[in-house]
């Protein structure tokens, strides 16, 4: 694994004595001994962690951990603060800050890596998302990434396995009204609940009597449900190796025991954060790749989708030896429906057709809006002569109930035309297909209009 750590600290030996740890496994390091030059390369460079001194002059490090993680830009890098203050008190400032995570000097050197590592790994899922988001939208990062999310203030669901009576209702009371708690004893139930509900944490103790907590952590991180819910280890002192083996398998955090409220909430609330941004940047994803398929104006499939996707239809019919009928569809005289009605008069008609269009179809068919008034719908084991009469249904269905568009509803007449052609037997392309359907169309058009016509070949 390799990533660029930044190191922050204005003692130049302590400086160079983490460089040398991460030198040794491969990290590149950056350094920085002040808060406005730790600031200035984070928003300069590809930074993936920070380790961050907080006993700096002129700027400590909980100031410039705020600052951090309040630009988009910077917001998404993991800081880890390092520091001789060893006080709850002083953990929760740098949570609150927004840290990432807390270690007191002198850190252990296998704690270290395990996290830094732990963190790269968080960083990169992060790094991919946003870039995914940046890079599919006409839009900029920034904008995306700084807009306040109505889901900030939600109260967030989270679910604690812990076999121990004590300890479940020392977590709940601490963490009343300030997250939805659900509890299970049992890590096997813990599991099955975990998969079936959409939990922004999951809390698992190390104290149970027969179970290994870890194995836990494992199958939670290798169910796709599942895989990136942030986990919280509950740990017992004396329980370093465990820790570290759970951050190996993928757990965001963990507290030892005596469990102190207020860093409780601190890291509950950096893991939930952090899970939320995420999770908006796949949304974001996912939405931008429907635009990217979907006709705005009718909800169909666009142009795009439809060149990508006959193209398998097409292939998987011939390999099957099974039938596939396209039809090409357009409406009649569209331009003088715009010249009279406007262009939202327009509009309206293509949405009413393309609702019609969707009505009389079947689900396995596909629906495009091919451009303009022109719409193509393939549908998959379908013969030429069933195609046809659903062409027909489907041109009889627009001639025979108006159009009601604008404020009044006024009703207005359209018809359309069809062109169907099917998959030959023999030598046939996805191009030669499409001809076929657009040459009957220009027969259906050319032959008095509102008329289905279907080419064999």
């Amino acid at each position: 694994m390799t990533a660029r750590i930044l190191v922050v600290d204005d003692i130049p030996a302590n400086v160079r004595l983490l460089e040398v740890r991460l030198l040794a496994e491969y990290f590149e390091v950056l350094t920085a001994t002040n808060g406005p030059d730790a600031i200035e390369t984070c928003e300069n460079g590809k930074v993936d962690v920070v380790l961050l001194d907080v006993m700096m002059p002129d700027m400590d490090g909980f100031e410039v951990c705020r600052r951090l993680k309040s630009d988009p830009a910077t917001s998404h890098i993991p800081v880890v603060m390092i520091t001789a203050l060893d006080q709850v008190s002083d953990r929760v400032r740098g949570l609150e800050a927004g840290a990432d995570d807390f270690l007191t000097k002198p850190v252990n050197d296998l704690q270290l890596m395990t996290r830094v590592k732990s963190l790269v790994r968080l960083k990169s899922l992060t790094d991919e998302l946003r870039l995914r988001a940046s890079t599919t939208r006409n839009i900029g990062i920034e904008e995306l990434l700084s807009r306040n999310f109505a889901s900030e203030d939600t109260t967030p669901k989270v679910l604690l396995i812990d076999e121990r009576k004590s300890s479940v209702e020392r977590i709940q009371k601490m963490l009343r009204d300030r997250a939805d708690l659900d509890v299970t004893h049992d890590p096997h139930a813990g599991f099955f609940q975990a998969a079936e509900t959409s939990y922004e944490c999951v809390m698992i103790s190390t104290a149970f009597a027969d179970f290994d907590p870890l194995r836990l952590c494992s199958q939670l991180r290798s169910l796709d449900r599942t895989r990136f819910v942030p986990i919280i280890l509950l740990a017992e002192e004396g329980e370093e190796e465990r820790i570290i083996r759970g951050l190996e398998l993928g757990i965001n955090d963990y507290l030892m025991r005596p469990i102190d409220q207020q860093e409780l909430t601190a890291r509950l609330r950096t893991q939930v954060r952090r899970k939320r941004y995420n999770d908006q940047l796949r949304a974001s994803v996912t939405q931008t790749i429907e635009m990217a398929v979907t006709d705005g104006l009718t909800g169909l499939h666009n142009r795009r989708y439809l060149d990508s996707h006959l193209q398998t239809l097409f292939d998987r019919a011939v390999a099957r030896r099974r039938p596939l009928s396209v039809m090409i569809t357009d409406l009649d005289r569209f331009k003088a429906i715009n010249d009279a009605h406007g262009h939202d008069g327009g509009d309206e008609v293509l949405r009413e057709f393309a609702r019609r269009l969707r009505k009389n179809v079947r689900g396995i068919d596909l629906a495009c809006r091919f451009g303009g008034e022109e719409f193509v719908v393939v549908m998959p084991d379908t013969e030429g002569a069933v195609a046809e009469k659903v062409a027909e249904r489907i041109r009889a269905e627009i001639a025979q109930a108006a159009f009601a568009i604008g404020q009044d509803g006024k009703a207005i007449e359209v018809t359309v035309s069809v062109g169907v052609s099917s998959v030959l037997k023999g030598v046939d392309t996805v191009v030669a297909l499409m001809k076929r359907a657009d040459l009957a169309l220009y027969e259906a058009k050319s032959g008095g209009r509102n008329r289905v016509v279907a080419k064999a070949a």
